[in-house]
């Protein structure tokens, strides 16, 4: 994997950028809770990585609720995501020194999440780094979410770049196959959270941290001179 191959890299959001899949799970357990849909925060390992409309479709067929409309539930949840991601919303360990490393190394930067644009709009501002971004684009405006490669590939072609010149960073399994059918080279740093998903080998390459990313870019390039 060498980084001179690439001519951009495409950041997921949640739980690449920020801790947000907690987040997450903290505000669909309060919203399913209060239309009286029992479900926890372990039941929705089941559906990380998936736009919120497909998560919303998922669990109304497996656990069907009454009187509130899937639409209304998604509204809430949406709502409450934005207080909570402005309240609490930080940058993951070497967010901020992998968006400068990539940018000094004149790559271009993208952004592919399944997570709605006021949601995007929310984070990168809370976290004060939508400056890093060249392309921002949300797979709402896709027919379909992850793991179907259009957020991917609709990003590299705003880009101008060819998918097999994307580096992409991922923590999910959807994202990783997302990205993989897009024809990309994928880097995974899964998200803590997670329970442990021996599927996540499909990525070319697993870090711990985004910290660990620069180091091994670092190491290729001091080598190389």
């Amino acid at each position: 994997m060498n980084l001179q191959h690439y001519d951009a890299v495409i950041y997921d959001m949640d739980g690449v950028l920020t801790d947000s899949e907690p987040i997450w799970k903290i505000a669909m357990e309060e919203v399913f809770a209060s239309v009286g849909c029992a479900l926890t925060r372990n039941d929705f390992q089941k559906t990380v990585g998936l736009r919120i409309d497909e998560v919303i479709t998922y669990w109304y067929a497996v656990a069907p609720w009454k009187d509130v409309s899937p639409q209304e539930v998604e509204n809430r949840i949406i709502q409450r995501m934005v207080a909570l991601l402005t309240e609490r919303a930080t940058p993951l360990s070497g967010v901020i020194e992998s968006l400068e490393f990539f940018k000094a190394q004149g790559k271009k930067i993208g952004l592919a999440t399944s997570s709605y644009e006021v949601l995007i709009e929310t984070i990168l501002t809370t976290l004060n780094i939508k400056h890093y971004f060249d392309q921002v684009h949300s797979a709402e405006r896709e027919k379909y979410g992850k793991p179907h490669p259009a957020v991917y590939l609709t990003t590299a072609e705003q880009l101008g770049v060819n998918p097999q010149k994307c580096l992409v960073v991922e923590d999910s399994l959807n994202g990783i196959i997302s990205a993989k059918a897009a024809r990309m080279t994928v880097i995974c740093v899964p998200e803590k959270s997670h329970s442990p998903e021996p599927k996540l080998i499909l990525a070319d390459v697993q870090f711990d941290s985004l910290t660990d990313v620069v180091y091994y870019f670092q190491q290729q390039i001091s080598t190389a001179c």
